[in-house]
């Protein structure tokens, strides 16, 4: 049973992607930093269909808890060979004279320096098995140029180049690395977001509805399988056409 690391997979769309690939016969390790009763509900739904999956509690912006966190991980479920790079911070909408060099930087931490640290920590053994997958959770703000965003645009925006380049290097080495870029999608955290809001956002939509977790995770789920072994170094937008032009 092949291994796969979800990280911010407590709620929303890490949840759901932790799900499906849970389905799909992957053991999971659903990781969160502190909601340990929601990483745990999840890892029961995965084992209520036969599955395996277990709470990986660490901080993944900080490298200590990553290196020890893996180890826990692969001492508990085997090998990871999937790494679901999910995890998510505050996302403050801040028009640009009050944003600070702080708010680009947390935002980097979750969107580079995270995805670095797990990555480093598995190469080796990735290189020696001829394998290993890698999946960033972009957003399609970095085609739009949301306003008031612009660093949690930046960060995204470096999360793409970085995809390209670990995919240029790692192809010898048979490790795809590819990026998911999600539309608005509503989960928990937008639980706030009005009826005006949503309409109004739909309205861009060339399908004309909100795009759902199970849409994005059925992506990632593709992209986990076999038959994407051939793809690397790409972004995937999936937002019901809301980036065609």
């Amino acid at each position: 049973m092949k291994v796969a690391l979800i990280t911010g997979a407590s709620r929303g769309l890490g949840a759901e992607i932790a799900r499906q690939l849970g389905a799909a016969g992957w053991a999971i390790a659903v990781n969160c930093s502190k909601d340990v009763v929601g990483a745990q509900s999840v890892v029961n739904q995965i084992c209520s269909i036969e599955g395996r999956a277990i709470v990986a509690r660490f901080d993944v912006t900080d490298r200590e808890q990553v290196i020890r966190g893996i180890a826990d991980i692969s001492e508990r479920l085997g090998s990871i060979d999937l790494v679901v790079n999910n995890a998510t911070g505050p996302q403050p909408i801040l028009p640009l004279h009050l944003q600070t060099w702080d708010h680009y930087l947390e935002q980097m931490n979750f969107f580079v320096a995270a995805p670095l640290f797990i990555l480093q920590e598995l190469l080796a053994d990735w290189r020696t098995r001829k394998s290993g997958r890698v999946i960033n959770i972009g957003s399609e703000v970095v085609d739009l140029g949301s306003p008031n965003f612009g660093h949690y645009v930046t960060a995204k925006a470096a999360m793409v180049g970085m995809t390209r380049s670990w995919a240029s290097e790692l192809g010898p080495d048979h490790i795809t690395v590819n990026l998911v870029a999600p539309g608005w999608t509503p989960v928990e955290r937008h639980a706030d977001a009005t009826l005006l809001e949503l309409e109004n956002y739909k309205k861009l939509v060339p399908l004309g509805r909100m795009g759902t977790p199970s849409d994005i995770a059925s992506l990632v789920a593709y992209l986990a399988s076999p038959a994407a072994d051939f793809i690397t170094g790409q972004t995937f937008s999936i937002n019901g056409g809301r980036t065609l032009a």
